[in-house]
């Protein structure tokens, strides 16, 4: 997808870099990283990050920085209007989602509800 189209969830240029960077490390140009939500956590779902190397018929793709973030249509619909991006502090690095459906979420910000 283009960047001039207004997409339902946010791949940030630090998190397109990052994954860029890992798939450097693994040499697979194929992987791309999947964000998903699964029923879990101390909020009642929470987000997932796997590289894959598939797109399964009805994913989103969205590039940036000649690198894929994929996200299957169930959690999309948890997604739209987020972000997805990469963080360095003092908890560790880590991939991050920002949800603005979360009605809450965990102090851990890996567990959401809505």
């Amino acid at each position: 997808m283009s960047d001039d189209v207004a997409l339902p969830l946010q791949f940030t240029e630090a998190a397109a870099k990052k994954v860029k960077d890992l798939i450097s490390d693994e040499d697979n140009p194929e992987l791309k990283l999947r964000v998903y939500i699964t029923g879990g956590g101390c909020s009642g779902f929470q987000y997932g990050f796997t590289f894959d190397d598939q797109v399964n018929d009805g994913d989103m793709t969205i590039e940036k920085q000649g690198v894929a973030l994929v996200v299957d249509p169930m959690s999309l619909q948890y997604l739209v209007g987020g972000s997805v991006d990469y963080t360095e502090g003092l908890e560790g690095s880590r991939f991050v989602v920002t949800n603005p459906n979360a009605t809450s979420t965990c102090g851990c910000g890996s567990s959401f509800s809505i």
